[in-house]
């Protein structure tokens, strides 16, 4: 393999919301990177969230948008003193416009190993068919 197929992997670091509406709760927010793939039947979004426990995660759709978010809290103990901090904890949070062309009802959410993936599928009109000629 020569050396331009290699790819060099690199930490991405995360990135701090820069919103110009104000945060209810304290500490910094971030962005979770994601990864979005489409298929004729459905849109599967995909989130990283490392530090987010299942049940720290909130998925809210209304008027349209889709809001995540995950809080990150601390991993040490009450009687631990931290020597190296590297990764900090706070809040994941993302949104994104969902358009008519998705079936809102049937939105399907599924998190694994610090990632999230969202299932939204189109809505029958929106998905191609074959139609079929008849004959006489």
């Amino acid at each position: 393999m020569s050396n331009e197929n290699i790819k060099n992997i690199q930490a991405k670091e995360k990135s701090e919301v820069d919103s110009q509406s104000e945060q209810t709760k304290p500490g910094p927010a971030f962005i979770p990177a994601v990864d979005i793939f489409e298929t004729e039947k459905a849109i599967t979004l995909i989130a990283d969230m490392p530090g987010v426990k299942a049940d720290a995660i909130n998925i809210d759709l209304s008027e349209n948008v889709l809001s995540l978010s995950g809080d990150v809290l601390p991993f040490e103990g009450k009687d631990e003193e931290d020597i190296l901090v590297e990764f900090e904890v706070g809040r994941f949070w993302r949104q994104f416009t969902i358009s008519e062309l998705i079936d809102q009802s049937k939105i399907d959410a599924e998190f694994k190993d610090g990632v999230l993936h969202l299932t939204l599928p189109k809505v029958e009109k929106a998905q191609p068919r074959k139609i079929t000629v008849k004959s006489s």
